[in-house]
């Protein structure tokens, strides 16, 4: 591989030196410094090149920089970034208008990150506990699943069961039930003990931190007709697994449920800049009024040009059937390695995992080093899971080639 400074001005080392040096150490990334972006592809400063398989957890969908979407980003820059919503800004309705007809609600409610979009919903179901449903204040319960991933704030890591993030940061915030994910007889038992005062049950279509981890078929839909029985919302959290990556506009869509608050986030930008949403009908989202939640950035001019281009590629350059398509491909190559390292191939579109069995030393871990070594950044999630999820402008050819590349590092291990 080069050593020779091909892009910006630090070479790797200096780079990530610095960050352990200057950064807090929330992190462990792979010893990788990514330099330039082009579609499926990054470079390192020294001018080698990857294939990405993570997708800045499918954030880029679209691709590294897409010139239709880096371009609306430009052209919008130079007029107008930011007004606050202290004023009217002569972006933000046609984004809204067109975001909304794109997914068939009445409104919505943009925010930046996609936790925010996970805090905007629960604050926006409770309120609809209390102003539609009559839940007594102060007593509206929301459900999730274990295992879920919904961000780092003080919100998602009261709902997670993962010590890593909730470790050390109590006390927690009330009103928050759990349960099993991929059983609905425990949604069941929950709303039958507490439904009337049950807000929201909030999931992850697909569970992707938790190493792609995909329910039995119809689980969804059994969960929906549960919270309509009982007068609760359903929430879904499609920040990862929304806008094509699983093969669907939304992973819902494989059930045909229609959830009554989404959550999106993500690649709603495309990788450019922080965007998410949370869409909802008029008899949810107007349940909110003026003053009682915001945010300075939310909708701002840049983030609306930036993310109705990113949703305009996704239609126009059909990526969710690409995802379908390819996923069934590239599933089918993971399944012809033969190794006793690889216990598990799973995964929805150009969502997927290997479920590795460490052995001799050697995890998950090791092998993203090998990985990157040949040519592709991945990551593992929970020390045996590796998440494969390149962006979605894949083709087959490059599919294949970074199958074959798989292929080769689980050759070269013995164990």
């Amino acid at each position: 591989m080069s050593d020779q400074l091909v892009y910006g001005k630090i070479r790797s080392q200096t780079a990530m030196e610095l960050e352990e040096r200057y950064g807090a150490h929330n992190y462990h990334p792979l010893p990788v410094v990514l330099a330039k972006g082009e579609g499926v592809f990054v470079w390192d400063p020294e001018g080698n090149r990857y294939y990405d398989f993570l997708s800045a957890y499918s954030a880029v969908n679209q691709g590294h920089c897409h010139p239709h979407i880096v371009n609306a980003l430009i052209n919008q820059a130079k007029e107008l970034t930011l007004t606050s919503r202290a004023f009217f800004n002569n972006r933000l309705g046609e984004y809204e208008k067109f975001i909304t007809e794109f997914f068939n609600y009445d409104m919505v409610l943009p925010m930046n990150t996609g936790v925010e979009g996970v805090e905007t919903a629960v604050k926006l179901a409770r309120k609809w506990a209390y102003a539609v449903k009559g839940v007594e204040q102060n007593n509206a319960l929301v459900i999730f699943c274990e295992g879920n991933f919904h961000g780092r704030t003080m919100l998602a890591i009261s709902a997670s069961t993962d010590p890593d993030s909730y470790d050390g940061f109590g006390p927690f915030l009330p009103g928050i039930i759990k349960i099993p994910y991929n059983n609905p007889h425990a949604l069941k038992e929950a709303l039958l003990k507490h439904g009337k005062n049950v807000a929201a049950f909030v999931v992850e279509p697909i569970q992707g931190e938790a190493g792609v981890y995909v329910p039995d078929g119809g689980y969804l839909k059994q969960c929906y007709d549960l919270c309509k029985s009982h007068n609760v919302l359903f929430i879904a959290d499609e920040v990862q697994t929304g806008l094509a990556r699983t093969g669907k506009l939304l992973a819902c869509d494989y059930e045909q449920v229609r959830p009554d608050v989404l959550i999106l986030g993500k690649a709603l930008s495309g990788g450019v800049l922080p965007v998410s949403a949370v869409l909802a009908d008029k008899d949810i989202m107007l349940t909110i009024k003026p003053g009682q939640h915001g945010s300075t950035f939310g909708g701002f001019p840049l983030a609306c040009v930036v993310a109705q281009a990113a949703l305009e590629v996704i239609r126009d350059e059909k990526l969710a059937e690409r995802a379908y398509e390819l996923g069934i491909v590239f599933r089918a190559e993971l399944e012809k390695i033969d190794h006793p390292m690889l216990k598990l191939v799973r995964g929805k579109g150009l969502l997927n995992a290997i479920v590795v069995e460490p052995k001799n030393g050697i995890e998950a871990w090791d092998l993203c080093i090998k990985l990157k070594e040949k040519g592709i950044i991945c990551k593992p999630t929970h020390r045996y899971i590796i998440r494969l999820a390149p962006p979605l402008v894949i083709t087959k050819e490059q599919l294949l080639e970074a199958s074959q590349i798989i292929k080769s590092v689980f050759t070269e291990i013995q164990v």
